[in-house]
């Protein structure tokens, strides 16, 4: 009897149907030689403080350092404390079962770091020593799977893989904890939470934020010509900007005295643009989130069921290639898009036989190939689901589409000393972009027109300027980021450092991994420390008091968790020893911890307000309520409203005034943001009162 252990009971139900294995029993089936169980994702995790013995959020325990790591269950928050997850409980019995009546166990865990960890700490955990094999697929489908049961590999050729992932669970562990409880000691107040990825992931939005805030905006002038050559109408723009408009009047009245523009060059230019690579999950949930509005984790989510249904591969890949073996199955899903209404039009553009093969390389291909569709037609999908099976649909036709060629042109003119530019662009070939016929918005030069002809211009030329005007314009800040954007500073968190040398190190290694972004976004979130606001992914008040504690510590950097990440890449080749590296962890833990415990934070100065309820008690404020010190009457009020922390001065007019100051960027259940007075009424509940006289 052969066990075989899935990640989710989805999975572990599509190898039974392939195996023929249909005896269903408590968390697990049997039959014709197999017994099939599953996890439930982490059941089991480092263990925490409290496991060691070692009381959280006291000077005197820090640094916690445990030598050796323990492993324990899942748990789960109960008030104050954490208990075991009775569901992983029950679940780690199951599979212990299983594995104890078998002689051999397959791993069919997702094939990835993560996956990998899943399976090793459970088997860990219970001191498993049978053999395994691992199944490593990268689609659903019946063929992939019964082909990478035929391709089972031993299990120790991924030992290093899950090193790389048990050391950094470890090294996280250790600075996250360790830095979290000393900052909590502190400040004092409230609990704080940092992490090597998420610190410097909030350090590049809060940044941005600040640069956003503190740019000094200016106002200049610019005079705008319109021309008329062979029929075609056209602008140029002056090179020179006014910051006096009455500057660039006199010079407008001069140059329509002259009433005609010279042509000192003409420049052409062949640009040609090549078809976009494949998704990876990074790529996929940057296009979702700027067309679609979907967060990372909603992405990541969508894609997950739609790989689960098997009509997609896996989606947790870093990688935009495939495989030369790969190749050999893209005529199928391209005639599969053709049995499908939505792509017939786009997919019969393309040339059997002459596809663009820039997708296929071996070398850059990692755990799992780019993103594509199966050869299965989807059918009763959602809205969403459908959107982003489109994208991924798309993508693939456009990968194996020509090149987009255009000619730019750019004329230069000018009148007596004022030289003006004119941009344009024809598309000379639309190549992959005909698939969705349109020049999408990520490629478009803004300074450019789109022309469908150019008029037929030479050096010397006299052009009459049959209209001018001075154009108000001033100078933008660096926009705000969107959630996009976030993903995007992530993945190429090496282009933010200034050493040119490190930057050439890390170029190509972001933070976090594509699997992991869109969780650490969410933490962000959940931990109060970033809000969206409409489509930006902005600070919060809580969020910019960390940055500037810990702004110049190496754990803000980019440059530390991108470095960590090239480690855990050696790690898992086989290039670096595991061992040094958590060495040198353990020694930068101590050095943060006591920097973080030395800092002087200073106090949130609370006043002394007493209880609207019984009149009597003072009201303590701390990070999420403010309530009655007395517990018989408990009177209590949460801080944060409809994603909004109220400010110590909010809560003094709410309780002294009965009424706050607006407040903005409340957000409904629905999403949308609002602003509105918080009322405190006479039953001592709290409403809103809209500045427009809108009903509640």
């Amino acid at each position: 009897m052969k066990a075989i252990i899935a990640e989710k009971p989805s999975v572990a139900r599509e190898i039974a149907q392939l195996l023929n294995v249909k005896e269903q029993k408590n968390g697990y089936l049997t039959g014709n030689g197999y017994c099939i169980t599953w996890a439930l994702g982490h059941l089991v995790s480092l263990a925490l403080p409290e496991d060691y013995s070692t009381p959280s959020f006291h000077r005197e325990s820090l640094p916690i350092i445990p030598d050796p790591f323990q492993l324990t269950q899942r748990k789960i928050k109960k008030g104050k404390s954490y208990h075991p997850d009775p569901n992983a409980t029950k679940q780690l019995r199951i599979i212990q079962k299983v594995f104890n009546q078998c002689s051999c166990i397959i791993v069919a865990t997702d094939a990835g770091r993560e996956g990998e960890l899943i399976f090793r700490y459970i088997y860990d955990y219970l001191k498993c020593t049978k053999p395994f094999e691992r199944l490593w697929i990268s689609s659903l489908t019946e063929k992939a799977i019964a082909e990478g049961f035929q391709k089972l590999k031993p299990g120790k050729d991924f030992d290093g893989l899950y090193t790389a992932g048990k050391v950094r669970s470890e090294a996280d562990w250790l600075v996250g904890i360790n830095a979290s409880q000393a900052l909590s000691i502190s400040s004092g107040s409230g609990i704080y939470s940092l992490g090597r990825v998420q610190t410097p992931t909030l350090s590049l939005i809060c940044k941005r934020f600040q640069e956003h805030q503190n740019f000094n905006v200016k106002k200049y002038w610019q005079i705008q010509l319109k021309h008329r050559k062979s029929f075609i109408d056209f602008k140029s723009d002056s090179s020179d900007h006014w910051e006096d408009k009455k500057s660039a009047e006199q010079i407008l009245k001069s140059i329509g005295r002259e009433g005609k523009a010279e042509v000192v060059d003409v420049q052409t230019k062949t640009i040609s643009e090549p078809a976009p690579l494949l998704f990876d999950l990074t790529a996929l949930q940057k296009v979702a989130n700027r067309r679609l509005s979907f967060s990372a984790d909603e992405t990541l989510e969508i894609a997950q069921r739609l790989y689960e249904k098997k009509f997609i591969t896996y989606p947790r890949t870093g990688s935009r290639y495939i495989p030369e073996d790969v190749w050999s199955e893209i005529p199928e899903l391209v005639r599969c898009l053709r049995n499908h209404e939505q792509f017939k039009k786009a997919s019969s553009m393309l040339q059997f036989g002459n596809f663009n093969k820039r997708i296929v390389n071996d070398a850059k291909v990692t755990d799992h190939h780019g993103l594509l569709i199966t050869g299965k037609i989807p059918s009763s999908l959602s809205a969403k689901e459908n959107a982003v099976y489109d994208l991924i649909a798309f993508n693939l036709l456009e990968t194996l589409s020509d090149d987009c060629i255009k000619e730019q042109y750019c004329i230069i003119l000018k009148v007596h000393h004022y030289e003006f530019n004119s941009k344009a662009v024809k598309i000379r070939q639309m190549g992959w972009r005909s698939v969705k016929g349109i020049l999408s918005e990520e490629a478009n030069d803004n300074t450019a027109e789109i022309l469908s002809e150019f008029p037929d211009v030479k050096t010397g030329d006299d052009l009459k300027i049959s209209h001018l005007e001075i154009q108000e314009k001033s100078t933008q800040p660096a926009k705000l980021f969107t959630e996009a954007d976030v993903l995007s500073a992530m993945e190429n968190a090496g282009k933010h450092l200034d050493n040119k040398e490190q930057q050439k190190v890390i170029q190509n290694i972001g933070i976090g991994t594509p699997a992991t972004r869109a969780s650490i976004i969410e933490t962000l979130l959940k931990r109060d420390y970033i809000q969206r606001q409409k489509k930006t992914i902005i600070p919060t008040q809580k969020g910019l008091h960390i940055y500037e504690l810990v702004k110049d510590k190496k754990i803000a950097s980019v440059e530390m968790t991108a470095e960590w990440e090239m480690a855990f890449y050696k790690i898992e080749q086989g290039q670096l020893d595991a061992e040094y590296f958590l060495n040198n962890i353990k020694e930068y833990t101590s050095q943060i911890t006591v920097e973080l415990l030395s800092l002087l934070i200073p106090k949130e100065e609370v006043p002394k307000l007493t209880c609207p309820k019984c009149k009597s008690h003072e009201l303590i404020i701390n990070d999420k309520v403010f309530k009655c010190l007395d517990e018989i009457c408990s009177w209590i009020q949460f801080r944060r409203i409809c994603g909004v922390q109220l400010s110590v001065n909010d809560i003094c007019l709410l309780i002294e005034k009965g009424r706050t100051d607006l407040i903005k960027n409340l957000k409904s259940k629905a999403g949308k943001t609002f602003e509105a007075f918080i009322v405190l009424q006479s039953d001592l509940t709290t409403r809103f009162k809209f500045p427009d006289k809108k009903k509640n």
